[in-house]
């Protein structure tokens, strides 16, 4: 009895010790996973703290890592070639070690267009608005998304993000035609790229010297690439837009032709003006029209008392040697006072005022000239280009004046004498020195009295003639400049040029009679345009097409009025297709209304 007494007390005991184990062991359990979830809420907290050092925009890191993890990367892209083409994406990322971006896949994920290995053909896209560059291709690397486990805890930008290549931030043309103007109206093509968008960098610059201007496209600190490894190994766009439009830019580079005017433009005038406006109310610049509007003066009480002449003033190359002279005589010559600019010794902004209210910007072949979209309509832009350099072959600032819309009147002058130029053979290649080269390549450029057409952009010839510094000649600039003012149009403030297209002609319709087995006549009539009721139109005509059915050829026709009955080359019995369309001011042209068959 004893026996089983004592024997039941160690069986209670071992069965106290057994559940307190058991107690210990969930607890301990509950505390290390207790342990866990604060380490993984402590790991969240950090990411969210380093992802508001991005931005100050509010995230819930923990929706948007499940986000991510459920349904991956997400990419729909407008455009049909790598050279066309934006992508929009959901949670992108980008991997600072392998300097690559990466596309997770989940069963949600979604790629349009879906390229496969055409992607690589040369590329998904350019991240620059200079075309088919091959140092401004964007790809990415792909991973599913389960990989994310295995990968350090990704820090997620809030901000909707606009990811480009700046093509040359230390030159100014480039910063504009290049990067300022396809991003501003890239921008503008998207509703939520707005003035919070963050604008981030990729070609691997610094900031350059005019980091200011990229500041100007939005309320938030522009990103470089540099500074994405400061954030985390892994750094996800919740909402990125990658890409630039290349519709703006007027001007291709010599790449794979020599320079000049893109071969089809899709920009005008007034899209470039409409850029400047913003960008001077951004500088907190008053326009020259608002200010004669507030002063309230009229054009006969300012006369020529506000106009001025603007002339950039370098002092490192490219240099006007007889500068106080030039200034002397184009004051003498059109009674206007001279104002000299140095984009070295003064702000941008500050030139940006000065050029705004010119009536003549004078300056050497140079960046500098892009300024001249800042200037009023009616202005005239003055190039002057250094010994055996032709103006005919390097022609950005010309393209851009000459621009419908942009009511610029342009003048170039080539120094043709030899004696009036100072090379400068001895100095680095960059800046047109040639000491480097064989001695029969010295001596044949040096022989040379034009530089040849030639591919961008270490041609040395080239440099060697474009940093010369040159002693104007007086007489033959100012013949060029008076020849050049022979036709400017007579307007100190012309207004913007009407691009109003019309639109189809109304109710077309044909009548045919048959004469005699010979001869029949077919009479096509129409109404006007339904806008042509809404506007001013100094000529109005009318263009006709008729084409014999099952021909090549057709015969056109131009005409002022809205009936017409032909009788010459209509045959009886044949069907003959019609189709009208209006003309305004010699070149606006309508659409053509539905094709009229018409059967004698």
């Amino acid at each position: 009895m004893r026996a089983s007494v004592a024997g039941c007390k160690m069986s209670i005991g071992a069965l106290l010790n057994g559940l307190l184990v058991s107690v210990v062991a969930a607890l301990l359990w509950k505390y290390s996973k207790l342990s866990e979830h604060a380490a993984l809420l402590e790991e969240e907290l950090h990411m969210t703290q380093q992802s508001q050092e991005v931005s100050q925009a509010h995230i819930d890191y923990h929706v948007a890592l499940q986000a991510l993890q459920e349904h991956g990367t997400r990419m729909v892209c407008t455009g049909k070639m790598h050279t066309d083409r934006i992508c929009r994406f959901d949670y992108l990322c980008y991997c600072s070690e392998a300097e690559e971006f990466v596309f997770f896949h989940s069963n949600s994920s979604v790629m349009l267009p879906n390229l496969g290995s055409r992607r690589f053909q040369p590329a998904l896209l350019d991240l620059s608005s200079v075309e088919d560059h091959n140092t401004q291709y964007f790809n990415f690397l792909e991973l599913p998304a389960a990989a994310l486990k295995f990968m350090p805890k990704p820090v997620f930008v809030p901000d909707v993000t606009l990811i480009l290549n700046r093509f040359n931030p230390d030159n100014l043309m480039h910063v504009f035609h290049d990067d300022l103007i396809p991003a501003f109206y890239t921008m503008m093509q998207y509703s939520d790229l707005d003035d919070e968008a963050r604008l981030v960098f990729m070609e691997g610059w610094g900031e350059g010297p005019h980091f200011d201007l990229y500041r100007l496209l939005s309320s938030k600190q522009p990103l470089l690439k540099e500074q994405l490894k400061n954030f985390g190994k892994l750094m996800c766009f919740t909402k990125s837009y990658v890409g630039l439009s290349k519709m703006t830019t007027w001007y291709q580079y010599g790449f794979v032709q020599p320079q000049g005017p893109k071969a089809n433009m899709l920009v005008s005038g007034n899209e470039i003006r409409q850029f400047a406006r913003v960008l001077m109310d951004k500088m907190n610049i008053t326009r020259v029209e608002e200010m004669e509007k507030d002063g309230g003066s009229s054009e006969d009480e300012k006369g020529k008392k506000d106009e001025y002449i603007v002339l950039f003033s370098r002092s490192t190359t490219r240099l006007i040697l007889n500068e106080a002279e030039l200034i002397m005589v184009l004051a003498q010559e059109f009674q206007m006072r001279v104002v000299t600019v140095s984009l070295e010794e003064q702000s941008f902004p500050s030139t940006v005022q000065v050029i705004s209210g010119a009536s003549m910007l004078i300056s050497m072949h140079g960046a500098q000239l892009i300024t001249s979209l800042f200037l009023p309509r009616g202005a005239v832009v003055v190039e002057l280009f250094p010994f055996a350099v032709n103006p005919e072959q390097y022609t950005p600032y010309k393209t851009l004046a000459t621009l419908p819309g942009m009511d610029l009147h342009y003048v170039s002058w080539r120094n043709t004498k030899e004696e009036n130029t100072i090379t400068h053979p001895d100095k680095p290649w960059d800046q047109g020195g040639i000491t480097h080269l064989e001695k029969e390549e010295q001596e044949r450029i040096l022989a040379s009295k034009d530089v040849p057409r030639h591919l961008c952009c270490r041609n040395p010839e080239w440099l060697f003639r474009i940093y010369q510094d040159t002693l104007v000649d007086i007489p033959s600039f100012l013949e060029v400049l008076k020849e050049g003012m022979k036709t400017k149009p007579n307007v100190r403030r012309s207004k913007p040029a009407s691009t109003v297209h019309p639109g189809r002609v109304r109710e077309p319709q044909c009548q045919t009679s048959v004469q005699t087995t010979n001869e029949a006549k077919l009479t096509v009539s129409w109404q006007i345009p339904w806008n042509l009721k809404y506007l001013k139109v100094r000529e109005l005509k009318y263009e006709v097409w008729i084409q014999e059915q099952g021909e090549n050829t057709y015969m056109p026709y131009i005409l002022p009025q809205q009936n017409y009955t032909f009788s010459e080359n209509i045959k009886p019995f044949t069907t003959y297709l019609v189709w009208v369309r209006c003309i305004f001011n010699k070149n606006l042209l309508g659409p053509f209304a539905d094709v009229l068959m018409c059967r004698t």
